[in-house]
């Protein structure tokens, strides 16, 4: 394959423009804002994040109650309609779309699995017939639906269970039956939010598998909200998000030792936003009795922080 720059990039350079902030991600989140008013109150959801998430890559996205990690997950299925900034999945603008565009967006490039098993599946359809039904919609042919149906529920490890209904199932089975409901479509995206959360560890890590295995195998982009340390511990990148902005993330990446076994290598990074803003986590400002303001200073190689003692220098 020839290393040339295509037509676009060989424009940008005469243009001398620079390269559009995420325009590579498949998912592009800047700057991004949802208020709600709640009994006349506004409550900031999202404060201004920043995020970006490559194609293929699997992402978790984690942080306390409140933070705004499912806020950001309904925005990026579709659910919900962010009130500023900019928010692209796949290409689509999730701000300027009308409501059949929306539609659309949902039933063909994103596919969710929610944290209740029974919502992934209706009650009356056997486990293949679940993951037939998307694509009846899709109008796709009866012989392409039940080959598709049969290889999805064998790579969730549920083959054996295409005839058992729901009630008939485990969770776990019903939570693989339902990823396979969710990449019935071949979308671009698979969203889930806390796909574990109801079950036990060893049932939680056969879903989590799944999840794993529609990534690698599909080659779909899969964004995991959780609170379970074996998925956040076990993905790509994990995204700390708090009071409404990503604040951390975690980058794992796979080398060999001196002996040439595998192993994963973890670092943590504070995220800086396109703003400038940076959190600093809440153990190192309360060590230090950070509050209010703190004294910054350039140096070559890094920036240096420390807490303010103004006040104690007047006492």
């Amino acid at each position: 394959m020839s290393d040339a720059p295509d037509l676009a990039e060989l424009e940008r350079r005469a243009a001398g423009s620079t390269p559009e902030y995420g325009e590579d991600a498949h998912i592009v989140c800047d700057n991004l804002v949802r208020i709600y008013q709640t009994q006349g109150v506004e409550v900031i959801a999202l404060q201004g994040l920043d995020l970006l998430v490559a194609e293929g890559e699997m992402v978790a996205l984690v942080g306390a109650s409140g933070s705004g990690k499912s806020t950001l997950l309904n925005i990026l299925a579709g659910l919900d309609v962010p009130t500023a900034g900019v928010a692209r999945v796949a290409g689509a603008d999730l701000l300027d779309m009308s409501g059949r565009e929306r539609l659309r967006f949902r039933r063909e490039l994103v596919g969710f699995v929610w944290q209740q098993t029974a919502r992934n599946l209706l009650p009356y359809l056997s486990a293949a017939e679940n993951v037939e039904l998307p694509m009846r919609f899709a109008g796709r042919g009866r012989r392409e639906r039940r080959e598709r149906a049969e290889y999805l529920l064998d790579l969730m490890g549920v083959a054996d269970r295409a005839a058992a209904r729901p009630a008939e199932m485990s969770g776990g089975e019903q939570q693989r039956a339902g990823i396979a409901v969710a990449v019935a479509n071949q979308p671009k995206i698979v969203l889930a939010d806390e796909p574990t959360g109801e079950l036990d560890t060893t049932t939680g890590a056969q879903v989590f598998g799944a999840l794993r295995r529609a990534n690698r195998e599909l080659g779909v982009t899969t964004v995991i909200v959780t609170h379970d340390p074996n998925v956040a511990g076990n993905v790509d990148r994990t995204v700390g998000i708090r009071d409404g902005r990503t604040s951390s993330e975690i980058l794992r990446r796979t080398t060999r030792d001196a002996e040439g076994r595998e192993e994963v290598v973890a670092a943590e990074y504070a995220v800086l936003d396109r703003a400038g803003r940076l959190q600093l986590p809440r153990e190192f400002t309360a060590a230090l009795d950070m509050r209010d303001r703190v004294r910054l200073a350039l140096e070559t190689d890094h920036i240096g922080v420390w807490p303010d003692r103004s006040d104690d220098d007047h006492r």
